[in-house]
């Protein structure tokens, strides 16, 4: 049997919990706190996923970026599949919260969303 730390983040308190597991199939989580932990830990191993947040350049902006996140988590192991697609995108003003500015992300079927309102200057 393997064990696996983790540091919950699903609210405040922080548990250090331990899963104990053999290869991919788990045994026993321990230490939780809460259901909410408990639910962290399965899916923290099973299939670890992450909001991504950064900036997008835009075109004649009143700003020269604008803040955008994927709207639903992303597989741990896409997250450089989509900084690297991120990372080419150049927009046109204005924009505002919760634009889609790509859909579907490298495959991921998640959308990034602009998170803040950019007005267009001549």
């Amino acid at each position: 049997m393997e064990v696996t730390k983790l540091i919950c983040i699903g609210c405040p308190k922080g548990c250090n919990m331990t899963v104990e597991h053999s290869g991919k199939v788990i045994d026993k989580i321990l230490d939780y706190g809460c259901k909410i932990g408990l639910e962290y830990a399965k899916n923290e191993f099973a299939e670890p996923k992450r909001i991504i947040t950064t900036t997008v350049k835009i075109k004649a902006g009143e700003l020269p970026f604008v803040p955008v996140k994927t709207k639903d988590p992303v597989n741990k192991e896409k997250i450089f599949a989509v900084m690297k697609e991120i990372s080419k995108l150049e927009i046109d003003s204005p924009v505002k919260v919760g634009d889609v500015v790509i859909s579907d992300i490298a495959g991921t079927g998640v959308d990034i969303v602009c998170t803040r309102n950019i007005k267009k200057v001549s």
